[in-house]
């Protein structure tokens, strides 16, 4: 035994540091405004605090865990890598990301992949990538990038830019520019948009933070051909709709419409940070060595794990049952709104992927519903002010969409009482 590992052997195990909800106040940027339960372990959509008080999930961590806390299988996988190779750095390949990309090309219209960390991340190689692209092929002028109003697609300065939101990007100016927003689904403003500078125009299948909003098939199929039409790249942001939440791999097929460039995060790495950008070859040649890159996109850490999330999401049976989990909760929550028409106007989205939007009339109250639903012991995200968000695990069960259904509606009775 040499000295360090005796050392380490001998070494006295580190007493824990006592923290609690008013340590992010004291010690943490105020990026955010956390909820003032402490989550500390979880199990599949069960989640304990501090006090070891139960919850039932219905977030997923913002649509990651969508196999659920702790996935017995991706915690092998993790575990497995780290005893073997944790990071070798962009001068070196790694068997777990070689294997990665190839499981994600032959299951998607794609040929190439580049990782990185967040989906933040992947949607910023997308609009570098779209640009270069459009600039090696045709020229400088060629450079405006079409979004959508109130999408989202990352926090960086490039990406908060593209998204359609002003209140993300007030402060921070100047910002980029050669950038247009459209109105989601509207087909005439989107061909009213389009013209010859336009290199890529990008949109989410289903906008999230937008207010849980599923585009139209026809909307998309106008956008692949308005893209073709004006040799522009079509790039879906499915950071958030991806990897099984809507019912297929990726929310494209089940539209039959492949975009040219598809972003993947969160559920990829179900918990672990990894993102990915997919694309063709002859798109992919515009980024030549040097002109992109991260130090820690592709490790064989996330990598592994993402894999092994890949490979259980993306199997007939699994995608069925979500598609059944599905109608199961949709159902559960068109009984709610039954119940309760002066409180929601309606539940839309796709797949695990709903919303229960507000009626005028309590407008702006979605995070009181939630913080009530919370103290029942069930988490539950907004869409915005007006929009209550559910994006439960993949692996729900009919037993907890029941439980999530029953605190909901607790929730909703003493949300009235007050009201009243």
């Amino acid at each position: 035994m040499n000295e360090s590992t005796s050392l380490q052997a001998g070494a006295a195990i580190p007493v824990p540091i006592a923290v609690n909800r008013q340590t992010f106040d004291a010690v943490m940027v105020p990026t955010y405004a956390p909820s003032t339960m402490v989550p500390v372990r979880a199990s599949g959509l069960e989640v304990w605090d501090q006090q070891d008080k139960r919850y039932l999930d219905f977030t997923a961590g913002i649509a990651v865990t969508s196999l659920g806390h702790a996935h017995p299988a991706v915690v092998e996988a993790l575990c497995a890598q780290a005893h073997t190779l944790w990071h070798v750095g962009n001068s070196y390949t790694n068997e777990p990301v070689l294997r990665l990309a190839t499981a994600l090309t032959q299951a998607t219209f794609a040929e190439r992949a580049f990782f990185c960390n967040s989906g933040a991340e992947a949607n910023e190689a997308a609009f570098k990538l779209a640009r270069k692209f459009a600039g090696n092929q045709f020229g400088p002028h060629k450079s405006r990038i079409i979004s959508c109003t109130n999408s989202f697609h990352g926090r960086t300065l490039f990406t908060v830019s593209v998204g359609g939101q002003p209140k993300y990007t007030e402060g921070f100016g100047p910002l980029p520019q050669h950038l247009t927003h459209i109105p989601f689904n509207d087909i005439a403003a989107a061909r009213a948009a389009f013209g010859d500078d336009v290199c890529a125009l990008v949109v989410e299948p289903v906008q999230g933070e937008g207010g849980v909003l599923p585009a139209n098939r026809e909307y998309l199929e106008a956008l692949r051909g308005l893209c073709d039409q004006h040799r522009a790249l079509l790039i879906f942001d499915e950071v958030q709709c991806g990897m099984g939440r809507t019912g297929t791999l990726f929310a494209y097929m089940g539209y039959g419409v492949t975009p040219d460039i598809l972003t993947s995060a969160k559920a990829l790495g179900n918990g672990y940070p990894v993102g990915a950008m997919l694309t063709t070859d002859a798109i992919a040649a515009a980024f030549t060595v040097g002109t992109h890159g991260t130090t820690y996109g592709g490790n064989p850490l996330a990598a592994s794990v993402a894999l092994q999330v890949l490979q259980t999401i993306n199997t007939p049976g699994f995608l069925a049952r979500v598609g059944q989990a599905a109608q199961h909760l949709t159902a559960a929550l068109q009984a709610i709104i039954a119940d309760h028409p002066a409180v929601f106007a309606e539940v839309r989205g796709s797949g695990l992927m709903l919303g229960m939007a507000l009626s005028e009339q309590y407008r702006g109250r979605a995070k009181e519903i939630t913080r009530l639903a919370e103290e029942e012991g069930l988490m539950l995200l907004i869409a915005g002010p007006d929009v209550v968000r559910l994006l439960p695990a993949l692996v729900v069960s009919d037993a907890q969409i029941a439980e999530g259904a029953g605190l909901l509606r607790r929730a909703l009775a003493r949300f009235l009482a007050q009201s009243a």
